[in-house]
């Protein structure tokens, strides 16, 4: 009798237990965001497309995830993100609460065997980026007082410029060691810049000739410089094609001297097809991953959001987040001499 008692006071234990962990496991992705605060990390100084993309998703983004989070973006300069991209994916919260904009090589610098990368881009929860380049451009620009009017000028010998950039993994600066070391162009970069506003007063103030930019990066943060025409651009690259707003631009791949400088290019430009991409940290719950990309597609059809896009000229070709990881595993199938070239060009070291 004593042991049948005991018997149904632990199955009622049990019960109770049962009932009170069930609202905490069975809790809804609505459950989860609603009167929460969602982080949103920028890894880049305010004002550049980066801050700008990132500011705006903050903003639009609540309206399609269930619950309505209030969503509230913190720039993190320095290191073109590592240190922010290392910590979203081994120590942030992996719970749907923390999502963040990166800057688009920075995936790439694991497959590149940086030293001082400590993540798997392929296994971030990516949301999708939005835009994949299919009208923008990324362009070597200079002053409009600068005695360089093409690209040819900078092969002779006596002329050169002083090209802003930020830190070694930034696309910027990547694509300025492309020029000068793969196309043989007579550039010296400047580095330390934290950002593309920065380095636009950096130009202003004659400090630098010029800096690589995306296009719709410099309509969206510095529109007047664009439309009066006080940048000129030499070289475009992201593109198998010219933009059709630079028809009399040569894409990086037209210039290219070799087999071998043409396969560095096509490794060094895959990341501008996910140009700006929005992920989480890894192991989030499925039904918060899901609810995140969704939410993303659905924004970037969102006619505010696109009206606010086309306010600071955004390029808007939005990829969801599996064609974002299906981008970086074919990044990973490079072949090993490519990234080998590549990194001596960049100056990235092996681990």
């Amino acid at each position: 009798m004593a042991r049948a008692r005991r018997i149904r006071t632990a199955g009622l234990l049990t019960a109770l237990a049962c009932l009170v962990a069930a609202p905490v496991t069975a809790q809804s992705v609505e459950q989860f965001y609603r009167g929460r605060n969602v982080t949103m990390f920028i890894p880049s100084a305010p004002g550049g497309v980066n801050d700008i993309a990132g500011r705006m998703v903050a903003r639009h983004l609540p309206k399609y995830l269930p619950g309505q989070p209030n969503i509230t973006p913190k720039n993190e300069e320095g290191a073109a993100g590592i240190a922010m991209a290392n910590r979203m994916y081994n120590s942030t919260e992996k719970d749907g609460s923390v999502i963040a904009i990166i800057e688009r090589a920075t995936p790439q610098l694991a497959i590149q065997g940086d030293p001082n990368v400590k993540f798997d881009p392929v296994k971030y929860t990516w949301l999708g980026s939005l835009s994949s380049y299919a009208d923008d451009a990324y362009i070597l620009v200079v002053n409009d007082k600068s005695p360089v009017r093409s690209v040819e000028d900078l092969k002779k010998t006596g002329v050169s410029i002083q090209v802003a950039a930020m830190n070694p993994s930034t696309t910027n600066t990547i694509f300025a060691a492309i020029a000068k070391n793969a196309l043989g162009l007579n550039i010296n970069i400047i580095r330390g810049y934290t950002g593309a506003a920065p380095m636009f007063l950096a130009m202003q103030r004659g400090e630098a000739d010029g800096q690589v930019v995306g296009l719709s990066s410099i309509k969206a943060g510095q529109p007047a410089l664009w439309a009066s025409k006080q940048v000129r651009p030499l070289i475009q690259f992201g593109r198998t094609t010219r933009n059709r707003e630079l028809p009399d631009v040569p894409t990086g791949r037209e210039l290219a001297p070799s087999a071998e400088a043409l396969a560095l290019l096509e490794f060094a430009e895959l990341p501008f097809f996910m140009a700006l991409p929005f992920f989480a940290p890894p192991g989030v719950p499925a039904d918060r991953a899901q609810a995140l990309q969704k939410a993303f597609m659905d924004m970037c059809a969102d006619a505010d959001f696109l009206a606010e896009a086309r306010k600071y000229s955004l390029d808007m070709s939005p990829i969801d987040g599996e064609a974002v990881r299906q981008l970086l595993i074919k990044a990973g199938n490079t072949p090993k001499a490519v990234i080998d070239n590549y990194n001596e060009i960049v100056g990235v070291a092996k681990r």
